[in-house]
């Protein structure tokens, strides 16, 4: 289930299955040109990477719109709103949280977030249709989806 108005419709309905929730956590840097298309490439297969994921776990996990936050802020800042952001959606019944990034920086934090982060090393450029990235994203989704499995 997406952030759409037809996936919570759908949610609204059977919410007592759906117990995970997945945010992508995306930095961004318009003032470092020479960064600005690694970034944008590595938000590409996030987006991917996270719609697949979506897809694997259907019926028991909600994909979040996407966390931005700008590449050169206090994380610490970002960290504290991140976990404002998960008081909300534990309004909701969702027992497990999962942050997916590619940003290290979150790391260093991993303990203070209210919820479970998981970090897929770089990816710095290429074609995003390319079979080597597409069979990448594709092992990464499965262990990923093992572990997320582990937790139910």
């Amino acid at each position: 289930m997406k952030w759409r108005s037809k996936d919570l419709k759908q949610y609204l309905q059977a919410k007592e299955y759906i117990d995970t929730i997945m945010v992508p956590l995306v930095p961004f840097h318009l003032s470092n040109e020479q960064d600005m298309e690694k970034d944008s490439f590595r938000n590409e297969v996030l987006t991917v990477f996270s719609n697949e994921m979506e897809k694997e776990l259907s019926g028991r996990m909600m994909l979040m719109p996407v966390y931005n936050y700008i590449k050169s802020t206090d994380m610490n800042v970002e960290k504290d709103r991140l976990n404002d952001w998960v008081e909300d959606i534990k309004v909701q019944p969702f027992k497990h949280i999962f942050f997916i990034t590619f940003d290290s920086k979150w790391r260093k934090l991993e303990q203070e977030l209210d919820g479970t982060l998981i970090w897929l090393p770089t990816v710095q450029t290429g074609d995003i249709l390319s079979k080597e990235l597409q069979s990448m994203i594709r092992e990464q989704v499965k262990e990923i989806t093992e572990f997320i499995r582990s937790y139910w």
